[in-house]
């Protein structure tokens, strides 16, 4: 049988239909078609404005192109896995709607620089919905914050109480995270708002194409200055993995707190029941089953990374047909981060605080011990004895099942005539908090600075 291919002159048979399924892209590629569709605008225009073909041709090709974006976005498109990929279907659909001269689109243009057209301008428009995702959840962050400067909460390392800080200072240490997060993506877009268009296959074509037009057209920054670069790297679209599995990764790390704060033993937060699911079996539960799914969905994210990471390795220039590879995890990516953005920041709007909870965790605990050190510190005592002193105390009141502000004043005078009655002050956790006002550290001024320069730079963005 004849093979009936757009590209089939020189083939003999045709593909076995199975083997063709394989081979075929558009069962996923047609998240492109849109972009396709406007960059094959863009070419047609730029053909005819060059003289590569008559300008009226052009028209019609931009006509029946523009009426094919509209078909799509009404949802009339139907695609064919027999036209392989989102280009050759887009061609015959072309073909179907203004005859013979659509063959003409495909001129000095090949699928490789095609594709690559795509993909940039498919990320560089989620690049930016992403960004303002992320603007939504640092201005909950930032909302939340301003609202819990002065609530206090164990801090903690090794997850063990550690000192007393500001909630406001623990919402705004996941406000930078995801401020970096969001200038990664930022400074990812200088390396996708690049034109790829006009490299044909690898080197070129013989054509007077004029790739500033067809660039301006897309409303690309740049132009990709070499032809076997421009069809055959990936670099954009690792960079996007890469920093969409940081962000993942700090959404985990916050999803992973969240989780262990709603549980019958912190009893710290409760979780929206819009946000939260129940069991089966057990009538009582409320599972925090959004925030596991992020931190779930962490995984997935990082698979997308290292499977293109993989197909990239050891691929000689310029193109090859592993790259058909490189579109689904970041389709994916793009999906997964795009919606555990919105989950999270809903889940932190809604949610309840505990602020009593949380308080009286910190005077039922030790994370006051360093203020006691600190305290004989500035006393004159060298800190390492006075850390020596307060360990030893610590472990005195544990064995008798007390805390430092249980600890009459007598003991303390006996452990050190330095110390005075207004030691229970300075072990009170709303004290301890306050009087943390090194710059970036968790004093209510400082938590205040950090909130009006988040707020500054948000309303610049």
């Amino acid at each position: 049988m004849k093979n009936e291919k757009l590209w089939g002159g020189r083939f003999e048979k045709s593909l076995e239909h199975w083997v063709e399924e394989f081979g075929a892209s558009i069962t996923f590629d047609q998240k492109m078609a849109e972009f396709d569709i406007k960059g094959s605008i863009a070419h047609a225009k730029m053909l005819g404005q060059t003289g590569i073909i008559d300008l009226a041709e052009s028209e019609t090709l931009v006509k029946g192109l523009e009426e094919l974006l509209t078909e799509y976005h009404d949802g009339k498109l139907v695609f064919n896995v027999t036209n392989e990929d989102i280009h050759m279907n887009m061609e015959v659909l072309l073909t179907q709607k203004v005859g013979a001269v659509a063959g003409k689109l495909h001129t000095a243009r090949s699928r490789n620089d095609q594709v690559a057209t795509d993909m940039h301008l498919y990320l560089k428009y989620h690049l930016s919905v992403v960004n303002q995702k992320l603007k939504n959840l640092r201005e909950v962050l930032v909302t939340l914050a301003n609202d819990h400067v002065e609530t206090i909460m164990p801090g903690y390392t090794h997850l063990q109480h550690a000192q007393p800080i500001s909630l406001g200072h623990y919402f705004m240490a996941y406000y930078s995270m995801f401020t970096r997060d969001s200038d990664r993506f930022t400074f990812n877009m200088i390396h996708t708002d690049i034109s790829p268009l006009g490299a044909a296959a690898l080197a070129g074509t013989t054509f007077p194409i004029n790739r500033e037009l067809t660039a301006d057209l897309m409303a690309f920054s740049d132009i990709y200055t070499n032809s076997l670069d421009a069809v055959s790297d990936r670099d954009f679209i690792l960079e996007f993995l890469s920093n969409a599995s940081i962000l993942m990764m700090h959404m985990s790390r916050m999803c992973e707190e969240l989780i262990l704060w709603c549980s019958n033993e912190c009893q710290y937060i409760s979780l929206s029941d819009t946000f939260s699911t129940g069991s089966s079996i057990m009538p009582q539960k409320k599972n925090p089953d959004m925030a596991e799914l992020i931190r779930g969905k962490t995984g997935r994210v990082y698979g997308n990374l290292m499977s293109l990471l993989t197909i990239m390795k050891s691929l000689p220039l310029s193109y090859n047909k592993d790259l058909q590879e490189d579109k689904e995890g970041m389709f994916d990516t793009v999906e997964t981060i795009s919606v555990s953005i919105d989950i999270l920041a809903g889940m932190l709007e809604t949610m309840t605080i505990n602020k009593e909870k949380m308080l009286y965790s910190t005077e039922k605990d030790f994370s006051n011990a360093t203020e006691l050190a600190d305290y004989l510190a500035s006393k004159g005592v060298p800190f390492r004895q006075a850390h020596e002193i307060v360990g030893s105390l610590v472990l005195e009141c544990t064995t008798a099942g007390c805390y430092l502000q249980d600890v009459p004043l007598t003991r303390y005078k006996e452990l050190s005539p330095l110390i005075e009655d207004n030691i229970y002050d300075v072990l009170q956790s709303q004290t301890a908090v306050k009087r943390r006002n090194s710059l970036g550290g968790t004093g209510f001024e400082q938590v205040k600075h950090q909130i009006s320069l988040a707020k500054s730079t948000l309303s610049s963005e």
